[in-house]
């Protein structure tokens, strides 16, 4: 297939299990992608500072044996059914309270023990990138409905990384799909991201309670410490969903690296970003702080948030979502 983008795939490692998976590259104007079959996770980012030299600006991890060690900070992977929390591990949809895997405490998250981040996903080519996907079957971790689900990586023509995912079910159900990378636009080896400047167009954001469950609320930024409308340097300590606001076709979303020049920008059709400053990575090969996750998604415990934007998906309906990440330099 001829494209824009070149577009490799190889045999890049197996399971504990010997389930086998594949690694696909993707590489055009400055940038190169890797995303693996497992998790659909983008192990690698490649793009240039202001000096032209290129660097590593996502967190990865060199084999799937260490993917399936360091399984609690998702490096890279698109998490789901349900990303992020879901409040006392249940829901009501339609009157039927389902109960799913209660993995963080008494609360979901992430979609539960077993998530789409820990799954081997089905791999095409496309124009310009690959397709990955794969079915979540009625009742798995709790959640109902047969969900088919595809996320397609693709390269713009200015190398921007664009992450499109769509999905259908067979019966009501409740979807919320992100990507769980972390950024450190100083290079993935350089230690700490804190630093970095961060622009949010967002004057809200859905504060949470001793779990990390939100509230309810709708808490202005104004006067804190989580005001980002203007950019200023990322601190410790963040874990947070924020409340986008229109933006008029500017991006969403704005972290940059002074010493190497490195600008990303995020555009999203999602209603909220979850800022992370991976304050709890230590454990395996990254330091504390190491990466800084954007994570659009739509809100963290929706489902038993009505006043919250919906993430109840029907028969006959179809999720779409796309967020793209572009790199410049200044």
């Amino acid at each position: 297939m001829t494209t824009g983008t070149a577009v490799q795939s190889e045999d890049f490692s197996t399971l504990t299990d010997g389930t086998p998976v594949r690694r696909w590259t993707l590489e055009r104007g400055g940038t190169r992608v890797r995303v693996l079959t497992y998790g659909a996770v983008v192990q690698s980012v490649v793009v240039p500072g202001r000096d032209g030299a290129r660097a590593e600006v996502a967190l990865g991890l060199p084999d799937v044996t260490a993917y399936e060690t360091y399984t609690g900070p998702y490096f890279g992977a698109v998490v789901g059914r349900y990303a992020n929390r879901i409040g006392g591990g249940s829901f009501v949809l339609d009157g039927r309270t389902h109960r799913v895997t209660a993995n963080e405490g008494r609360n979901t998250l992430h979609g539960g023990g077993r998530g789409f981040d820990k799954r081997v996903w089905d791999s095409e080519e496309v124009p310009d990138g690959v397709r990955l996907s794969l079915v979540a079957e009625d009742g798995e971790e709790g959640f109902p409905g047969r969900l088919a689900v595809s996320v397609t990586y693709t390269l713009d023509e200015d190398g921007a990384l664009r992450i499109a995912y769509r999905a259908t079910t067979d019966a009501p159900t409740v979807v919320n799909l992100t990507n769980h990378t972390y950024w450190n636009l100083a290079g993935a080896d350089s230690g700490s991201a804190l630093g970095h400047e961060l622009r949010l167009a967002a004057g809200r954001i859905t504060p949470v309670d001793g779990e990390s469950i939100p509230t309810g609320e709708l808490a202005p930024v104004e006067g804190t410490r989580f005001d980002f409308r203007e950019p200023r340097p990322v601190g410790p300590g963040y874990d947070v969903n924020y409340v986008l606001e229109e933006t008029g076709g500017e991006p969403a979303a704005e972290l940059y690296d002074a010493a190497s020049g490195r600008l990303m920008s995020v555009r999203t059709t999602e209603p909220g970003i979850q800022l992370y400053t991976a304050d709890h990575l230590g454990d395996g090969p990254f330091v504390p702080c190491a990466g800084i996750a954007l994570e659009t998604q739509h809100f963290p415990d929706s489902p038993n948030r009505p006043e919250f934007p919906g993430t109840v998906l029907r028969p006959g309906e179809e999720f779409a979502s796309t967020t793209v990440y572009g790199f410049s330099t200044r």
